[in-house]
Parts: C-alpha cells; sequence; structure tokens
C-alpha cells in the first residue's frame, strides 16, 4: 500500500507548514510523506523555526527545507491548514483539517517552542490516526 501524502499549508510556507513538514518527516516518515506550500513564496524559511526546530529535534531546516507554492508539491490525500488568520489556501485533497496554531512569527523563542511542541503532539495524533485507520475515516 501506498502511504498517504499530507500537505501542511499556510499562506507564506516559512514558519508553521515548514515545522510541521520537519516534525512529520521526522516522527512519521513509516507512515506518510510529509509537504509543506503555500500560496506565497519567502526568500528563506523563518531562521527562527529554523533555530528552534534544529535546539530541539536536531533537524537543520536549511539543509532540507525550501519555501514552496501550493502547484510544487504532488497531488495529497490530506491537507493540514496552520491557522491562518485570513484566507487559508485551499488544495484539492480526500481529507482536510485545520490546527489552529499561532503564528509565532516576531514573537519570543518561547512561543516557537510552544508551537514546536503543538506541531509534534499534533504529529503524533495524526500518525497514530492515518496508522489506526484509512483516510476516510480520519
Amino acid at each position: 500500500m501506498n502511504k498517504l501524502k499530507v500537505a501542511f499549508i499556510c499562506v507564506h510556507n516559512s514558519c508553521r507548514s515548514q515545522m510541521a513538514e520537519a516534525l512529520g518527516k521526522h516522527f512519521a516518515l513509516d507512515v506518510f510523506e510529509s509537504y509543506s506550500a503555500g500560496t506565497e513564496l519567502r526568500p528563506e524559511i523563518n531562521q527562527d523555526a529554523v533555530r528552534i526546530i534544529k535546539d530541539l529535534y536536531g533537524i537543520d531546516m536549511n539543509k532540507t527545507q525550501k519555501s514552496k507554492l501550493l502547484k510544487d508539491i504532488p497531488e495529497v490525500d490530506v491537507v493540514i491548514t496552520m491557522g491562518c488568520n485570513v484566507a487559508c489556501p485551499s488544495l484539492p485533497c480526500k481529507h482536510r483539517e485545520d490546527w489552529g496554531l499561532e503564528d509565532p512569527s516576531g514573537k519570543a523563542d518561547e512561543e516557537f517552542i510552544k508551537t514546536a511542541r503543538l506541531i509534534e503532539e499534533k504529529i503524533m495524533e495524526l500518525r497514530e490516526r492515518i496508522a489506526l485507520f484509512s483516510v476516510n475515516s480520519l
């Protein structure tokens, strides 16, 4: 059976969605493939997010990821929006959910750490749901 493809979507694809892609690959690669994208590009991933993810998990997002547009990722089965306070980007999928995460950009490290830990928790929960059920019963 092919693994499900999960896309983590935010407008700028520079912080939360990038963190989710990295943590999805780190914690759930055996269950699903992780991608992230947005409707706009940033010249680089949020460097505070890069630093926090490297400090907490040993993952260097500068080496493994870049900002991508929706058209740059393959067709996906599951779309997770991060909690856009504007119109969230849309992408065709079999299952969609919004994680409602606050954007830590421009805030203290504690907010980035809190966001990273929330994403980790949600990734593990999603991993468990996908491992136990099909995409149609998420």
